[in-house]
């Protein structure tokens, strides 16, 4: 907030009547013209939407996504869960609910294409077929991402922990043999869990490999992590929008498979003979046809 002030305080003098109001508004309601369109933006001061265009470039963005974009890293993990109800519903209004919310997944998946690093990826996943043991760890909404990878690494690798964080000393009970030959695989999205971050830090302070499935390298995920993975999160509603970290949750998982692809081949041969013995899986019968 500090620096969208300063680059104010600097233009101020060169502000048309509009601009200055546009100025005023973003200042007192940040958060919720973050997450508004430059049309939107626009309706609410009363300008035209190349106002709030000429606004942005006036004080030194690309345009105005650059703008928003740099208002939604700094709000997006200070919002309130009513805050994020109230952005919600400013944001859908009287829009179809189910087409808004899946392009703007859709959105986050292309975001994230274009911006993950490559080779932090296949550096990630090198160390993770390294690892003595893996640990896996994600609370709070990001829980669901941790159990799904740990759900079929528990498939690939004979040495995964699923961390538990519902309390402190539970999870740290879980780590406390953790050394400097295993993977920490941390997975939080704003608001970040306090805990997932205190966890890499101790994973850090025992020389652990850390890696970060997080959304953006100002995440303090980012901060504590050796390789950092960005996906892109949004709140196309008051909940997460976790569809783009779950693709790369996805590809870490294929990559991994593909590098142990004759062992996996041997594993799941055995499995699915369990999986016959023990009814896991419906039967398909062709006389059903």
């Amino acid at each position: 907030m500090k620096d969208f002030i300063n680059r104010i305080q600097a233009h101020a003098t060169d502000f048309s009547k509009g601009q200055r109001m546009i100025a005023k508004y973003i200042s007192e309601h940040y958060d919720k013209a973050a997450f508004m369109t430059a049309h939107k933006l626009g309706e609410m001061v009363s300008v035209s939407e190349s106002t709030v265009v000429r606004f942005a470039t006036e004080i030194g963005y690309d345009g105005y996504p650059q703008l928003q974009s740099a208002l939604q890293e700094m709000v997006r993990n200070r919002l309130t869960a009513v805050q994020r109800l109230e952005v919600t519903s400013d944001r859908l209004g009287k829009q179809e609910v189910l087409r808004t919310v899946l392009i703007s997944d859709i959105e986050k998946i292309k975001m994230t294409m274009e911006e993950i690093d490559r080779t932090v990826f296949e550096n990630a996943v090198s160390r993770i077929l390294l690892a003595k043991n893996i640990y896996i760890i994600g609370g709070r909404s990001s829980s669901s991402l941790a159990s799904f990878l740990g759900f079929y690494f528990h498939l690939l690798f004979p040495n995964v922990h699923l961390v538990s964080t519902m309390s402190a000393s539970e999870t740290f009970e879980q780590m406390v043999r953790i050394g400097k030959d295993d993977v920490v695989i941390g997975i939080s999205f704003p608001r970040y869990s306090r805990r997932t971050i205190q966890a890499l830090k101790f994973a850090k302070n025992v020389e652990a490999t850390v890696i970060a499935l997080t959304d953006s390298l100002l995440s303090p995920l980012a901060q504590e992590a050796d390789y950092t993975l960005i996906a892109k999160s949004d709140m196309a509603s008051f909940a997460d929008s976790l569809v783009a970290p779950l693709s790369v949750i996805n590809a870490l998982i294929a990559a991994v498979g593909m590098r142990k692809k004759d062992e996996i081949a041997e594993t799941f041969s055995k499995l699915e003979k369990v999986w016959e013995e023990y009814d896991v899986y419906e039967k398909y019968d062709k006389s059903d046809d």
